[in-house]
């Protein structure tokens, strides 16, 4: 029992933190943006590492600047987390757990950071939920949306 219990504590402690915000707008109903990954194509939300000297929301609103080029009012609450499993260059695969924040935004920017290596398009709340592959994601993009509904 307690060589088992060893393993699940080394297993937790490899599931790589990341954030990500979930940049949100009312157009005049709720709209989601999503990006696409740069390695699968799929359709997420801006997130990346925890970034030294910066509070996790800020991260978050970081990374939705450099992935999508949006700023905007950042929530310090976050929504919750959902995992998955993120590909490196060797094809070794990472557990990841994300912290995700809400974005209201107020601006997308005419040119950003990584504009050239993603695609950046608004959907409703229902579409966003079914585009993205992780069921994680898609349940907190719901609760949201059925929060502010």
């Amino acid at each position: 029992m307690r060589d088992r219990m060893a393993r699940v504590d080394l297993a937790i402690e490899e599931i790589r933190p990341q954030v990500a915000a979930l940049p949100y707008r009312h157009a005049p109903d709720l709209e989601i943006l999503l990006v696409t990954s740069r390695e699968t194509g799929r359709w997420v939300i801006p997130k990346g590492k925890l970034m030294k000297g910066l509070t996790l929301w800020e991260a978050a609103a970081q990374e939705a600047l450099e992935e999508a080029g949006v700023v905007g009012v950042i929530g310090e609450t976050p929504l919750g987390t959902y995992d998955y499993v993120k590909f490196l260059k060797s094809g070794v695969g990472a557990a990841c757990r994300v912290t995700v924040f809400p974005l209201a935004v107020r601006e997308q920017l005419p040119t950003w950071l990584e504009q050239h290596q993603r695609e950046s398009r608004w959907f409703a709340w229902a579409e966003a939920v079914e585009a993205v592959h992780e069921t994680g994601l898609g349940a907190i993009v719901e609760a949201f949306a059925r929060e502010r509904s």
